[in-house]
């Protein structure tokens, strides 16, 4: 009989190992990564030590994982000796997910059935099955944890979870998202990356809810008072004296800064062009065409501007010439709440169309 003993004081965290446990591989796999990296060599140990030493810090990491949970108890724990440095990043790490991973999950309800089916995920995704059922756990445990929470989300998850500033930054999208009920999961944005929703709902987070509003409320909801404001930006095309003059406005900007069938397209298209931009707006009063806000963006702007041939520059000229441009309308000057409720809604809108517009 032969085994092995370790003994330690302090604890012994091996980053690169629980960089391999947290990618969900067996010891054997984890060994046969190390060996590669040639460690036997550095060190002069034999392929059974360095397995009997990554199973033993896999066995750590297990029982460090129950703390790293609520990593407000990994702090206050005393069963394992760790600098605030080494916990920090034992924290960072184990909440890092694979952005395929988390796409993949967008904008579907994180629910024990869909844990079950996280196989697919795993298919698609070339990610090992036990780490995507770990990211699955902890996607799910951070935003239930929010979900029963007041204030802005940012500090709310990194009060709870200890994340970084970029880190916090990802999770509140992914749980402004989630509590919203986004349609995310449709064919058409299937090419949208899980980065562009990331900026797309940081900006909405900021400029559309009541904590970017007021400062001082749950920026999971919606500024309503905003959104039955939006739907007055109506007047600028359905009121054809005013989409008149908008149209001879914008059209006298963009001359000469984009290309001839630009102008042709708008000339004869205005006014449609006009009422997609400012109905999607106006219509997110309603739940349902709220969580349509990213399909309406992708069929009723870019599509149609792809098939047109409007290059990516060309729709961000128009879209910053419309904008401006209807600043200087009658109605808009006349009233400075209107003008306000424009300027949330053209800024937020033109970025995520932009950051949307992509192959």
């Amino acid at each position: 009989m032969s085994f092995c003993v370790f003994v330690e004081n302090s604890t012994n965290i091996n980053f690169p190992v629980f960089d391999l446990w947290l990618a969900g591989l067996s010891v054997q796999e984890a060994a046969a990564v190390r060996q590669k990296s040639g460690i036997l060599q550095k060190t002069g140990a034999t392929l059974q030590i360095l397995k009997h030493d990554i199973w033993n810090h896999y066995r750590t990491f297990t029982m460090l994982e129950h703390y790293v949970h609520a990593p407000t108890r990994l702090y206050n724990q005393l069963v394992f000796q760790l600098d605030n440095g080494t916990m920090q990043t034992l924290i960072e790490k184990y909440y890092e997910f694979d952005k395929t991973v988390a796409r993949e999950l967008l904008g579907k309800k994180l629910t024990s059935k869909q844990r079950k089916d996280i196989d697919d995920v795993s298919e698609k995704t070339g990610i090992s099955v036990r780490s995507c059922r770990r990211q699955f756990d902890t996607l799910r445990r951070v935003i239930r944890t929010i979900e029963d929470t007041d204030g802005a989300l940012i500090p709310t998850i990194q009060h709870h979870f200890l994340l970084s500033d970029s880190l916090a930054k990802k999770y509140a999208a992914i749980v402004f998202l989630a509590d919203n009920r986004f349609e995310l999961t449709k064919k058409k944005l299937n090419y949208v990356m899980f980065d562009d929703f990331v900026v797309c709902a940081d900006e909405i987070m900021t400029k559309w809810t009541t904590t970017g509003n007021q400062g001082d409320q749950k920026d999971l909801d919606f500024d309503r008072e905003f959104l039955q404001e939006l739907r007055e930006l109506k007047i600028l095309f359905s009121d054809k004296d005013i989409g008149d003059k908008h149209k001879m406005i914008v059209l006298s900007t963009i001359e000469g800064k984009v290309s001839e069938h630009i102008i042709v397209d708008l000339e004869q298209n205005f006014k449609n062009i006009s009422r997609y931009i400012l109905n999607i707006g106006a219509c997110l009063i309603h739940t349902k065409d709220m969580r349509d806000f990213f399909v309406d963006i992708v069929e009723k702007i870019i599509e149609p501007n792809k098939t047109a041939r409007w290059s990516n520059s060309d729709t961000n000229t128009f879209l910053n010439a419309y904008y401006q441009t209807s600043l200087q309308l009658v109605p808009v000057q006349r009233q400075p709440k209107m003008y306000s409720t424009l300027e949330r809604y053209m800024t937020t809108l033109t970025k995520c169309i932009m950051q949307m517009y992509h192959s």
